[in-house]
């Protein structure tokens, strides 16, 4: 399945139907009088935020989206029928913005089963029968139903996991993902391999945790860089960041701080995240080699880097308890809260 964390949209919600202009017509009955019903409610527009799903590919290929309109109504008093509500399902972790200059957020769907009503379906017209008055015994005018309401939106997908893989390309991240976990990330040895974010679960002494694997960050990633904006996007939610640096590399220490500075710069609390330091592919090097990346990265202020190499299995298990143990007791499951992040309008 291809990735796609951003798409934009057009939704209209539904107009409502028109109230009928009608008269009773019944033998024996001479002035039956009005009996024009109102017209029914048009169909909202409404997000669902469901599991399953981890891409807006969908959207890609669909961009306009459009909820029934209400039934006119009838004779007799009979309300038309309402239009029915177009749900629009997305990923849990997908944010709806305007489009406008700021991309204002409009709502954050967080929670599987989080519903979120974007716009409303017009009202429904009245009918000849709520216009009678003394003075107006047989009226034939009647109401057209609302309008629906309609804007261009952005969906922003942001992955939701507890533990985002950090580093620069080619540090050793997507081979650690497919060893811990049950991903199949594309793997090579040259930079970006990794083009879209993975997702996988590790299972580890009886607990369960979500690893998210973002394509490598390259110098000036947080101004957009090698679209790495929206790839440290994807890391905003985690608990926990696991920041694997290459001790075959030739700098560690800058490695270490490129990545730093980048998601500093980034903001969003980024900087604020408690962070795991771990030297991958230690396979590659020698112990003369592997002592002198340490002693970088204590000096570059991580001085209980752990030392792993996915490719045999070394410190592995060492890191794992590390990431459960930083990790704490999982939390508990927050209830689904309905509505927008901010008021806001349909253009």
């Amino acid at each position: 399945m291809h990735f796609l964390d951003q798409a934009k949209i057009h939704v209209k919600s539904g107009a409502g139907g028109s109230g009928a202009v009608s008269f009773r017509r019944e033998k024996f009955i001479e002035y039956g009088g009005p009996d024009g019903g109102a017209g029914g409610k048009g169909g909202d527009i409404v997000f669902e935020a469901v599991a399953g799903l981890n891409t807006l590919i969908d959207f890609r290929y669909t961009q306009h989206f459009r909820a029934p309109r209400g039934k006119g109504g009838a004779g007799r008093n009979k309300t038309g029928a309402g239009g029915k509500d177009l749900v629009i399902r997305v990923p849990v972790g997908t944010q709806i913005l305007a489009d406008d200059e700021d991309r204002t957020l409009i709502a954050d769907l967080t929670l599987e089963g989080q519903c979120v009503v974007l716009l409303h379906g017009g009202q429904g017209g009245r009918g000849n029968a709520s216009y009678k008055s003394s003075t107006n015994r047989a009226p034939r005018q009647h109401q057209t139903g609302e309008p629906g309401e309609e804007a261009w939106v952005w969906l922003r997908l942001k992955l939701l996991a507890d533990v985002g893989l950090v580093g620069l390309p080619n540090s050793g991240k997507s081979t650690f993902l497919n060893s811990v976990t049950n991903a199949t990330a594309k793997v090579g040895e040259y930079p970006f391999t990794t083009l879209r974010p993975q997702l996988g679960v590790v299972r580890h002494k009886g607990r369960e945790f979500v690893l998210a694997d973002i394509p490598g960050l390259i110098e000036g990633a947080a101004e957009g860089a090698g679209v790495g904006d929206r790839f440290l996007g994807h890391v905003e939610r985690t608990r926990l960041l696991l920041h694997l640096v290459d001790s075959a590399g030739e700098d560690p220490a800058a490695a270490l701080r490129t990545v730093s500075d980048e998601m500093e710069r980034y903001g969003a609390g980024l900087s604020e995240k408690t962070e795991i330091v771990a030297l991958s592919r230690i396979d590659l090097v020698d112990a003369k080699q592997l002592k002198k990346a340490r002693d970088s990265l204590s000096k570059a202020g991580a001085p209980d880097a752990l030392a792993i190499s996915a490719a045999t299995g070394d410190g592995i298990e060492a890191l794992l308890d590390r990431i459960v143990e930083r990790l704490g007791p999982e939390p508990e499951a927050a209830e689904p809260e309905d509505g927008n992040e901010r008021a806001w309008s349909p253009l």
